[in-house]
């Protein structure tokens, strides 16, 4: 008990500095991030199942009460959206430094005042919560961007854009040789004015909290993107069914790759930052 409290308090010391504010970013940097994104080694992307007509309630309250419990923790809530394909489906991104920082911090959480006070009322929302993919960064620069959180005296209208996942089910272990080969389409991406977001695959470790199952079904690689509004997204659909075949063709997958759409909650990270978007954001105490 000692050595998990001292854990947790030597976490919060690390994370403890006086916030500078910053000025935002402008549309040619707006995926600039507020820090490297090598500070978030560990990223799950969970998929919640959410009982009929409860996604926005659940949507509220998450937001209302979660991303600043995990940031004082020493953890992030990258993004949490809503998506087009799936309308009970809440799917959210979380951030950790490490393994060791998971574990510590969702220990803190899950045991701790705050999820204790609202765990009923999210419970009775939720069908389940197991679909969860436990991810890395694929390369040094390709982490998940982490943005500043939505100024609620600028942003009147909360997040904006359309988040983009594709999900590649990735057969074997060769993992650089289908990055390799991937990497000119999602080059195409981009040349559609989509920014990308990260670029993951699955992270190879024991799950250290296990009261949070995490998927085992094999090998995954997501490319997270950010289009501006549904007018960008209809250029890119050619794009990513193109890449589809191409992709599967290689015989690198397992099963046809997943897009998912995902329409940002009002307080998301992750959304498309405007140009006229002018606010201080604190730097991560990282």
């Amino acid at each position: 008990m000692y050595r998990f409290i001292a854990g947790i308090l030597l976490l919060a010391a690390a994370h403890a500095s006086t916030f500078a504010p910053t000025p935002s970013t402008n549309q040619q940097n707006a995926m600039q991030t507020l820090s490297d994104t090598n500070d978030f080694q560990v990223v799950e992307f969970r998929r919640y199942q959410i009982k009929d007509g409860g996604l926005a309630r659940f949507t509220t309250y998450f937001e209302s009460f979660f991303p600043e419990a995990f940031q004082q923790l020493g953890a992030l809530a990258l993004g949490q959206f809503s998506e087009r394909s799936n309308p009970n489906v809440f799917t959210w991104l979380r951030g950790f430094k490490d393994m060791d920082a998971r574990a510590v911090v969702n220990s803190a959480f899950y045991y701790g005042p705050v999820w204790k006070e609202h765990r009923t009322t999210l419970n009775n929302l939720m069908i389940d919560s197991d679909n969860v993919l436990l991810l890395r960064p694929l390369n040094r620069d390709s982490g998940v961007s982490v943005l500043p959180a939505v100024d609620p005296a600028c942003e009147v209208q909360g997040a904006q854009g359309v988040m983009v996942a594709q999900i590649f089910a990735l057969k074997g272990g060769d993992v650089e040789q289908f990055a390799s080969r991937a990497a000119s389409v999602f080059a195409t991406y981009q040349a559609a004015g989509l920014r990308q977001a990260g670029l993951l695959v699955t992270l190879d470790a024991k799950n250290n909290f296990p009261q949070l199952p995490v998927r085992t079904d094999g090998l995954y690689l997501v490319w997270l993107g950010i289009a501006r509004d549904d007018g960008q997204l209809q250029n890119f659909y050619p794009l990513a069914d193109h890449a589809a075949n191409a992709l599967a063709a290689e015989g690198l997958l397992r099963s046809a790759p997943e897009l998912v759409i995902l329409d940002p909650g009002k307080r998301s990270r992750l959304r498309w930052l405007a140009e006229n978007i002018e606010s201080t954001a604190d730097t991560l105490p990282i």
